[in-house]
């Protein structure tokens, strides 16, 4: 399928047509095609907030309800490579996550939706926004499924009273001419550099078609992060020998707890069973692609107290007899070869 990169530069929108995008298991050799904004932009720094390159879930919680103060957030997983962090996924509380993790919100330069969802998109424009207000003054790429560089344009339209006053009266470089969002409509490579390549497939998420898992590859470790969805053998193949999959999980118990205080039981029910993966089948994934940790993230439900890690892991160890992680909110992770 087609890629599309939508630039946010120089004041106007600018869409560009890059290469097909390949099946899963073999990422098309062409990058998302970019370009260079109209005036140049500082390099990418390193930071002693980001030493070490390290996986953080920011947050945990699947679904788009807040929870009360110290409950897990919304979902949000940050890798760290050679300084330079690379987020996924910002729903609400991934700001302040990020400043808990020691990343300075002015350095992110790296954002990647899974899909459009609220609980993965909601503080997408805020993010950047709160990295802009500590001295951003580098560029930003945005990359996710179709609609990832309207809603940043409607973001900067909605703030854009905010945005002019701080432009004048803070001198602050325009925003707009910062970030670059990239929207892609199908499997294959999303972006390379000199420390990491990124592809993506897509997942089983009902009603959501453009729904998207990614890996993200360096020279010393790999990592899946499902995204949403539902139990997807193909996601197996695509996480083939990744030293760690980030994967979501869903309680079948659990939700029916969940589905007890919702006023729309038996639609979101419906949602649930369609939309999201069993801990049986997060083991059969993970068993088959052979991952050598397997990481447990986006619980559904995510704040309940009766679920304890053994609830999560019972039906995982039914198929996978490798590491698994329980994940929660600030959990870190190495990324280097055991």
């Amino acid at each position: 399928m087609s890629k599309h990169a939508w630039l946010l530069g120089a004041g106007f929108l600018v869409a560009c047509r890059g290469g097909p995008g390949s099946a899963v298991g073999a990422p098309s050799a062409s990058a998302v095609a970019s370009a260079a904004p109209s005036a140049p932009l500082a390099a990418p720094s390193a930071s002693p907030h980001l030493a070490g390159n390290r996986l953080v879930l920011l947050g945990t919680k699947g679904g788009p309800r807040v929870g009360a103060p110290g409950s897990p957030r919304n979902p949000s997983t940050l890798l760290v490579i050679n300084d330079v962090p690379y987020l996924v996924d910002c729903g609400y509380g991934t700001s302040s996550a990020l400043v808990g993790a020691g990343v300075p919100l002015n350095k992110v330069r790296h954002v990647f939706v899974t899909h459009h969802h609220s609980d993965h998109d909601l503080e997408l424009g805020p993010v950047v926004y709160n990295g802009w207000v500590t001295g951003l003054k580098s560029r930003v790429d945005v990359y996710g499924p179709p609609g990832t560089a309207q809603m940043f344009t409607d973001f900067l339209a909605y703030m854009r009273l905010d945005l002019r006053v701080r432009t004048e009266d803070e001198e602050r470089p325009e925003l707009r001419g910062l970030v670059f969002a990239h929207d892609f409509d199908g499997p294959g490579q999303v972006m390379q550099n000199d420390d990491v390549k990124v592809t993506a497939t897509r997942v089983v998420h009902p009603p959501i078609s453009e729904a998207y898992a990614y890996r993200f590859e360096t020279k010393d470790v790999s990592v899946v992060i499902s995204g949403d969805t539902a139990y997807a053998p193909a996601l197996a193949d695509f996480a083939k020998g990744a030293d760690i999959l980030v994967h979501e999980i869903m309680s079948p118990t659990g939700i029916e707890t969940l589905l007890r205080r919702v006023p729309n039981p038996e639609a979101l029910r419906k949602h649930l069973l369609a939309s999201h993966t069993q801990p049986e089948e997060v083991g059969k994934i993970a068993a088959s692609a052979g991952v050598k940790t397997l990481v447990l993230t986006h619980f559904v439900p995510g704040d309940d107290p009766a679920l304890t890690s053994e609830t999560w892991t019972e039906g995982v160890r039914k198929y996978f007899a490798g590491r698994v992680v329980v994940g929660k909110d600030a959990l870190e992770l190495p990324l280097s070869k055991p």
